[in-house]
């Protein structure tokens, strides 16, 4: 019997245990350990036995990555799996040695063995590094599918930082099913703006549960990734999308080169922000790793609701969390949209930083003059509230998918940005979806 640890990061890892481990043909191995990194707070918790099987009646410990050797030690590992996204290939390798160095095995699962086949048709939207423009890209194709009469669910990738038995298949048709769910902000950024358009989103722990039920309201299920990850379900559509204001990161991340490789369609996202050079740099890495993708131009005009004028205030710009933190960038939509309505005086929050945000700053160094709106907890939602109090700006904008007066206090005035897909010239989604609706309709 192998004895096998899952690095993590409270998704994928679940999931190739699911398919592999499981109920797989390897169910002679024994995962005696999940680990955990990118998410604060998802360590030192239990995969259930509920959901583990019945060859773990008292479930799977979840510990932070830090104590990889020791784990390894103690429990003499035969072998890790690296089961996380939003790597860079080196960070990859990294990680590989330090279990190499112990005298275990290392390895990555692949598409073969935990891509769920369904028996309806599948678009999957991934990406190449988080940040890229993955919800948006998805709603713009869920738009065009409902135009053509055709039922379409949502999946999302997985996102599961509470109670996992509970959260096992998460079902969301309104506002209220959101709420009932106590969903941290990461969550609701994902979830709400396609329940607001009509569309079920499913997400959860068990995605071959997920997937059965989807199946049964769906003609189309559109297969929403998370961080740069690739498909949980085998596609009949693969698209991937991509940010020209990091070019090269295409072919630098792991798996977001795999989902190029992949890719029947690659959206190259941002072109309207990024420089010609930079456009360039990600087309020409496209068409030389996967010259049979055809590539879509897009962009994300940011749109800044009405409120004060921004010339002359002291302004706070807070970003979505999970692209300035692990998906590497300084900033995001609430600085374009800041710097484009006239702010001059933007306050830097991190000396008012406050508990688990002050970590958050110390851990991702690269970040600039913006508040990363994390949300992982009541505990960390009040730390976000504090910070921004303690800032004492005249106005607040915020460049993160929902509006975070819905979820906290913000006694400050708020503009809030919003950003949709907009297809430049051709072929545009519509062109390359068409086929294959009008394949699925009959």
């Amino acid at each position: 019997m192998r004895r096998i640890v899952i690095l993590g990061a409270g998704g994928r890892d679940f999931h190739v245990f699911n398919t592999v481990f499981r109920d797989g043909p390897a169910r002679a191995d024994r995962v005696v350990a999940f680990t955990a990194a990118q998410i604060p707070g998802i360590d030192e918790r239990r995969y259930p036995a509920l959901l583990a099987g019945p060859g773990y009646p008292d479930g799977i410990p979840i510990r932070p990555e830090a104590e990889l050797e020791q784990i390894v030690r103690d429990s003499a590992v035969d072998e890790v799996i690296l089961a996380y996204s939003d790597l860079a290939h080196a960070d990859v390798m990294h990680l590989a040695e330090r279990v190499l160095a112990t005298g275990a095995d290392f390895r990555l699962v692949g598409p073969k063995a935990t891509m769920l086949r369904a028996s309806v048709p599948v678009v999957a939207v991934c990406a190449t590094r988080t940040g890229c423009g993955k919800s948006q890209t998805t709603r713009r194709i869920a738009e065009l599918v409902a135009a053509r009469g055709l039922r379409v669910v949502v999946v999302r990738h997985p996102m599961p930082y509470g109670d996992l038995a509970a959260m096992a298949v998460q079902r969301f048709a309104s506002l209220d099913d959101l709420d009932a769910a106590a969903p941290t902000v990461e969550e609701r950024e994902e979830y709400e703006l396609p329940v607001r358009e009509g569309f079920v989103v499913y997400a959860g722990v068990d995605y071959a549960a997920i997937l059965r039920a989807a199946e049964a309201e769906a003609d189309v299920i559109l297969w929403d990734g998370g961080n740069n990850d690739f498909s949980f379900f085998a596609a009949d559509l693969y698209i991937t999308v991509a940010d020209p204001l990091r070019p090269g990161h295409e072919i630098g991340y792991h798996p977001g080169e795999a989902n190029v490789l992949l890719a029947d369609v690659v959206v190259i996202n941002k072109v309207d922000a990024a420089e010609p050079a930079a456009v360039e740099t990600v087309r020409a890495n496209i068409a030389r790793v996967n010259p049979d993708a055809i590539i879509v131009m897009a962009a994300s005009p940011v749109t800044l609701e009405a409120g004060p004028d921004l010339a002359g205030c002291r302004v706070l710009v807070v970003e979505d969390g999970p692209t300035v933190t692990h998906g590497g960038m300084a900033s995001g939509a609430g600085m374009v949209a800041a710097l484009a309505a006239g702010a001059t005086d933007v306050i830097d929050p991190r000396p008012f930083a406050v508990g688990s945000i002050a970590d958050t700053f110390a851990r991702h160094r690269h970040l600039g003059a913006v508040l990363p709106a994390m949300g992982y907890g009541g505990a960390q939602l009040a730390d976000l509230a504090a910070t921004i109090a303690a800032t004492g700006v005249d106005v607040v904008v915020t460049g993160t998918p929902i509006d975070l007066r819905h979820v906290i206090t913000i006694d400050r005035p708020v503009r809030h940005a919003t950003y949709e897909l907009r297809e430049i010239g051709t072929p545009d989604l519509s062109t390359v979806l068409d086929p294959y609706l009008e394949r699925w309709q009959r």
